[in-house]
């Protein structure tokens, strides 16, 4: 059994120290935690038993697969998270005080959804905060926030279960549609039990399409020649005028504009509605860094978002 650290001389307690504890508790992982401050695993673990050694307590359980805090790590949190608020607030009294977002931001989003309504806005924003620098990761692949060294990432959907913090940054609008060379050709469904005999262009898995009726939730799944992970190749598909499926307004509003598409089963709406959220680790201080561009995004995309708003951006 371990015993409690010898106290070491009075000094004053190192705030990286503090930190990297608060962090290493918060995510229950050090690697993790070194990670976000720059310093490797061994060097996060030594400066926390260094913090432990000053204070003559033992902070945190550890076992080969993860850290949990003692009841004295418990106690310490507390007074750890006002410790570093008030250094916050010391550091951005005098001076700049860093009361200004800075520092490197590492961003992950959906390929189209980035591609089209984030990146343009980017420099705009780069200018507005000249001491942060931007890595804009765009991929479909759901990545690991923490584990991969994200600041913050852009969901489109429902979220699953996570300990990760999540803001709406707008609502996803969502329509069945498809062309109308496609219509004049197979005939307009007039009910979703239609949808069984037509050609649907399914995203993943996503077979099962909900809607509202007035008898209640209705389910059905759907059939097609075509399944794609990508929303690009499906949207593309349909102005070919192959299949039906289901499209975010902020993907196909120009084509429904322009009357390359059109929508169908307009009075049975999804029985789930679903917006764009942003999402990051869960911390004490979230940096400004990420809180500056989760703001940013919001106020750019407005509410209603102005993909489905007439005036537009």
């Amino acid at each position: 059994m371990a015993s409690d650290p010898v106290p070491a001389p009075d000094k004053p307690l190192d705030l990286l120290d503090v930190a990297l504890f608060v962090r290493a508790a918060l995510l229950a992982n050090v690697t993790a935690a070194g990670r976000e401050f720059g310093v490797s695993a061994a060097v996060a673990s030594a400066r926390i038993a260094q913090l432990e050694r000053q204070l003559g307590a033992r902070l945190l359980h550890r076992t080969t697969r993860r850290i949990s805090l003692t009841q004295d790590g418990e106690v310490f949190m507390a007074h750890a998270d006002t410790l570093l608020s008030a250094a916050d607030a010391a550091r951005a009294s005098v001076g700049h005080g860093r009361s200004e977002p800075y520092g490197r931001l590492k961003v992950s989003m959906s390929s189209s959804f980035g591609r089209q309504h984030v990146a343009p806005v980017i420099p705009a924003f780069l200018r507005r905060y000249p001491s942060v620098s931007l890595d804009l990761r765009l991929s479909d692949e759901i990545v690991d926030l923490v584990d991969d060294g994200y600041d913050v990432a852009i969901r489109l959907g429902a979220l699953k279960d996570s300990t990760l913090v999540a803001r709406k940054l707008a609502t996803n609008r969502r329509v069945l549609c498809c062309s109308p060379a496609y219509l004049a050709e197979h005939g307009t469904p007039r009910h979703p039990a239609d949808l069984a005999q037509h050609e649907c262009v399914i995203l993943g898995d996503q077979r099962d399409w909900s809607f509202a009726t007035p008898q209640g939730p209705l389910t059905v799944r759907v059939g097609g020649r075509l399944v794609a992970s990508n929303g690009e190749a499906i949207r593309e598909a349909l102005v070919d005028g192959f299949g039906i499926a289901i499209k975010s307004t902020w993907d196909v509003g120009p084509l429904l504009a322009s009357g390359a598409l059109v929508t169908v089963l307009d009075d049975y709406p999804f029985a789930e509605d679903i917006a764009i959220w942003a999402v990051y680790p869960s911390r004490a201080h979230v940096p400004l860094k990420t809180l500056a561009f989760i703001t940013f995004l919001a106020e750019h995309f407005g509410d209603p978002p102005y993909w489905d708003r007439a005036d537009g951006p």
